[in-house]
């Protein structure tokens, strides 16, 4: 009643069986020797006590064990030694993990796809394998005669994939998926929520070691963290321990929080950082000021722990501080993950190269990407230069991208940028696809802009899916014109990672002045104002269907049952404002009421009602949290009307927001040691606490601070296809391409920073400049850098490669251009002094 698959892929054998008894003889009497993969060293693995235990049960339970590569082969060879049993051979793993490096849109993305692919077909591991369960010898006989009922497999997933971003994991599992048809299994995710899912996993191993409460941890959102961080410290903000010249008491808070990051990320306990940061700034006087952010920082991680809190910086100090050196952690480590894959790596924090070394060394074998142009995240985190020495422990594997503006014209065009005293970049002169768009002033600019890609498009020169408008920074009234103008003309705009505050979606504004009407004690935060808007907006409602969309914010035709005349109105005559209990009167007590007219006086006494009813739940505690009353009014309000995709991400950024917030507040709570009150003033304590809660969670969001990007990011269903706005750093991260690329702003300083403010102090964590000076010299030469980077990577995404994403080119034509964008004048009123202004004289003398 036993069988045994020689290969060396699945092991299955009856308890009872000679064959299983030699077998069990034998893995008792050896170890796993793991090799390092790159000839650096070896080291011996006990098998785990629970080995032989973890097998029986799966005989008996019916369910196969897997094994990984190496330990297959050792076990196998004892195996038939002891048994004396003949079987054929498989052809072996590549004992070398490989490095792919390359530039933009060489193929390494491809490449990594193609080795996942043979990892996947090496794994031998079938999602639907159906094995009949196996009888024990002295069950009942009785049983014999009913049918089996088949059991699945259960099948781990062996090899780990990481990506550098939540889009570009994205849009690398849909190609997996694609090339694979779903058939290995593998896990997924970004670095930093590698390291979130590890430390939720194994809570149990960090209490043990660091003595904590026996609570499920609960991750704080970023916006969350500077808000309680301000609580903890503010003691010590009053003192005016915190404060720097030009420099805000948010943005101090801030700036402090991010050094925890930068230093977990840097793998640099927080003892040193003010050491790094004296050093690294050399100012000797500051060291009493560095000492009090390090003793905040301790403060601050203390506190969070004692209530199971997490933040990013936390969670990756826990990882690589507690978790990575656990026995027990690296022992599960070692036999989940065989396999690695690691797309661009230059993106990721110098904690990655710790992990990726730990699994190297005990026999992983890993595919990992590498761009030497690239370093999007490089001032955020990242630290590419430390990730690159991954390279000496693979066989490096260099792919040559195809001809591109980039190879064509990327050297010539950064040495007349960088190097204006050049004899040759005077004499290079830029070629006729690089044409100029120049106005005096920047209103001019955005407008121009707009109608000349508007006019391309209806001449049917160029689609929208294939023009890009990209630009340092992208300020809001900026993003406002260009979409106001181009929905104008019937194009759609795909804003990438608009960072739009709630508190500026009137919706939103709404659903908190509804909050003040019900709970006690909200008066100060509730005026005439907002209560003619949330009047104006609860009675909207949609006219007919909606049909072509051309703009994700309004794509149909809305009307108000009470109009911005009425809604002033009965707010100015039926809202009594009260510091307690502010609350709507009776449209009666309009003396003209009759002049609203039956519409808007049916609508308005809709609104009253409802309002009266969830006051009645309220004072009778039938309402748990005000998460409750937010989705009552929601579906009362919102649901009957079609919404376009970015309202309905507002709300659902609202719920998740709401959700999360009354989560910590419940966590706070319970914790006895929690005693920060957040009034300012000798006002009296709140009869409440849900409506202290409330409130704070009001001022919380009218700081602007939360934004709608919730999960998914990106639009179900059809989405026509419409122009890419993006600042410089957004078009980086999301690996695009466009045939036509509108450089706007040319002529800004931020060209020479990518668009993105770097992190304060984040050069000096960077594994190569730890402890030393980081003088104005380093900072021009990076700034350089980053700027050769920026303009190489975005001359080689000019075009409609094949099979890249969903940007292929619609028309025959495959003409590229690059429209340089300049206004001689900035938003300020002052001349433009970027990086890029030779670019513009030499156009303008192409020109003339």
């Amino acid at each position: 009643m036993g069988s045994a698959i020689c290969r060396g892929e699945w092991h299955w054998l009856a308890p009872s069986s000679a064959l299983y008894v030699a077998e069990q003889n034998a893995l008792t009497r050896f170890s796993v020797r793991v090799g390092t993969g790159a000839g650096t060293g070896t080291g011996k693995m006990p098998i785990p006590q629970d080995y032989k235990t973890t097998r029986l049960q799966n005989y008996k339970t019916t369910k196969l064990l897997k094994l990984s590569r190496p330990e297959q082969e050792q076990a196998r060879c004892l195996f038939h030694k002891t048994t004396k049993l003949k079987t054929k051979g498989h052809p072996t793993m590549p004992d070398r993990s490989l490095w792919i490096t390359g530039p933009t849109l060489s193929g390494k993305t491809s490449r990594l796809i193609e080795q996942f692919c043979i990892k996947g077909q090496n794994l031998k591991s079938p999602l639907n394998e159906i094995v009949r369960p196996v009888r024990p010898e002295n069950a009942d006989n009785t049983l014999d005669d009913r049918p089996q009922i088949p059991e699945f497999l259960h099948t781990s997933p062996k090899i780990l994939i990481l990506a550098a971003n939540a889009n570009n994991r994205i849009d690398l599992m849909d190609r997996i998926s694609e090339a694979t048809s779903e058939q290995y299994p593998y896990h997924s995710t970004t670095p930093l929520g590698f390291f979130e899912d590890e430390v939720n996993l194994f809570w149990p191993l960090l209490i043990e070691s660091l003595d904590l409460k026996a609570q499920f941890p609960l991750r704080l959102r970023p916006e969350t963290e500077q808000e309680l961080a301000g609580r903890v410290w503010r003691p010590h903000i009053e003192k005016g321990l915190l404060q720097q010249p030009g420099v805000t008491r948010e943005r101090m808070i801030r700036r402090i929080l991010d050094l925890f990051q930068l230093a977990a990320f840097s793998c640099t306990p927080i003892e040193e950082t003010a050491m790094i940061l004296q050093q690294g700034f050399e100012q000797v006087d500051s060291g009493e000021f560095y000492e009090n952010i390090v003793e905040l920082l301790q403060q601050w991680r203390l506190w969070c722990l004692q209530r199971c809190l997490l933040t990013y910086g936390i969670i990756t100090e826990l990882y690589w501080r507690y978790l990575l050196p656990n026995p027990n952690y690296q022992q599960y480590l070692i036999d989940r993950y065989p396999f690695l894959l690691a797309d661009d790596v230059d993106e990721y924090p110098a904690i990655a190269s710790h992990l990726c070394n730990f699994l190297l060394d005990n026999g992983t074998l890993g595919v990992f990407t590498y761009n030497p142009d690239g370093g999007v995240r490089l001032g955020l985190g990242a630290d590419p230069e430390y990730l690159a020495e991954l390279q000496k422990r693979c066989q490096i594997e260099v792919l040559d991208t195809e001809e591109n503006l980039a190879t064509e014209i990327g050297e010539p065009i950064v040495e007349l940028v960088l190097d204006t005293y050049s004899l040759n970049s005077s004499i290079f002169q830029l070629p006729a696809f690089l044409q100029l768009i120049q106005t005096r002033s920047r209103a001019a600019l955005l407008r121009k802009t707009a109608e000349a890609i508007a006019k391309d498009i209806k001449l049917g020169i160029v689609e929208p899916q294939e023009v890009a408008i990209i630009a340092p920074g992208l300020d809001a009234i900026a993003r406002y014109s260009l979409i106001s103008i181009l929905n104008y003309h019937g194009v759609a705009v795909e804003s990438l990672k608009d960072q739009r505050p709630l508190i500026s979606y009137p919706t939103i504004r709404a659903l908190l002045s509804l909050l003040t009407l019900v709970y006690p004690g909200l008066g100060r935060l509730v005026d005439r104002d907002a209560v003619a808007e949330m009047l104006l907006v609860l009675s909207q409602r949609s006219i007919g269907k909606p049909e072509k969309q051309t703009d994700a914010q309004e794509s149909l035709q809305k009307t108000n049952d009470i109009d911005p005349v009425r809604a002033g109105l009965l707010a100015d005559h039926c809202f009594y404002p009260d510091i307690t209990h502010p609350h709507l009167l009776s449209i009666e007590a309009f003396s003209r009421w009759d002049r609203v007219g039956y519409q808007a006086t049916r609508v308005y006494n809709e609104i009253l009602a409802w309002i009266e009813e969830q006051r009645s739940q309220q004072e009778q505690r039938q309402l748990p949290n005000p998460i409750f009353l937010l989705d009552r009014a929601i579906q009362k309000f919102f649901m009957s009307s079609y919404l376009s995709f970015a309202e309905l991400a507002a709300l659902r950024e609202l719920m998740e927001t709401a959700t999360h917030y009354w989560d910590v507040e419940r966590r706070l709570q319970k914790s006895s040691q929690f005693s920060v009150t957040t009034s300012t003033d000798n006002d009296s304590v709140e009869e409440d606490l849900s409506s202290s809660t409330v409130e704070k969670f009001i001022q919380f969001l009218r700081k602007g601070v939360v934004s709608a990007n919730p999960f998914p990011v990106r639009p179900m269903g059809y989405s026509p296809p419409g122009i890419t706005l993006a600042t410089v750093f957004q078009y980086r991260a999301s690996r695009r391409c466009h045939r036509w690329q509108f450089w706007l702003d040319i002529g800004s300083p931020l060209w020479l920073s990518g668009g993105t403010a770097t992190l304060y102090g984040a050069p000096l964590f960077l594994q190569s400049q730890l402890g030393n000076c980081w003088t104005i010299e380093d900072t021009q030469k990076s700034d350089r850098e980053r700027l050769r980077k920026i303009l190489l990577d975005l001359l080689s995404r000019v075009g409609s490669p094949i099979g890249y994403g969903n940007n292929s080119s619609v028309n025959e034509s495959n003409e590229h251009r690059i429209y340089l964008c300049h206004s001689d004048l900035a938003v300020n009123g002052q001349e433009q002094t970027g990086p890029l202004l030779p670019l513009v004289y030499s156009s303008m003398s192409n020109t003339t």
